[in-house]
């Protein structure tokens, strides 16, 4: 099972203003690769706050999201499951469900609870050319995790897409 996040930040190292931040502010390169390597995967594993930003499930993929109660009223759709799993013990699960890939997409309570766990794989960063100045980082405590660069690509945008494998 492979499991990876994606992210995309501001160059001063922000995922987005607030918890309520859409990710409508990220450069067409950036959304062509979360489709693609999200809709490979086949799973994306997020939080209430994220899904809720996103204002529908991403379509094509199993979505499943950190919430300590079942989703009701709008929240509750179809295609959509609900966990407070442990991140080793989601990844065992799906895994017996037939799935080899895992992607993690947000928000920093979830980043950081996977990359503690260290189940993470692979980043796939895009660095935005874009200063919030104040936000939510990708991570939201300290962490010690040395990575390896596999790719960067600059795109016609400014962005900067960063592909790691984690040590």
């Amino acid at each position: 099972m492979i499991c990876f996040i994606s992210a995309a930040l501001t160059t001063d190292g922000f995922i987005g203003k607030d918890s309520a931040h859409a990710a409508s502010w990220t450069s067409k390169e950036d959304k062509k690769r979360f489709i693609e390597i999200t809709k490979r995967a086949g799973v994306v594993v997020m939080g209430l706050n994220t899904y809720r930003t996103l204002g529908k499930p991403l379509k094509d993929r199993l979505n499943v999201v950190y919430s300590p109660e079942k989703l009701t009223g709008a929240d509750a759709i179809a295609g959509v499951e609900t966990t407070t799993k442990a991140p080793a013990d989601l990844l065992a699960d799906l895994a017996d469900r037939g799935y080899k890939e895992v992607a993690i997409c947000g928000g920093s309570q979830i980043y950081t609870m996977f990359m503690e766990s260290g189940v993470v794989d692979k980043l796939y960063l895009t660095i935005e050319p874009l200063i919030f100045g104040a936000g939510m980082k990708l991570f939201n405590k300290g962490l010690d995790n040395k990575l390896t660069l596999v790719s960067s690509e600059k795109t016609t945008s400014g962005a900067l897409l960063l592909e790691y494998n984690v040590k």
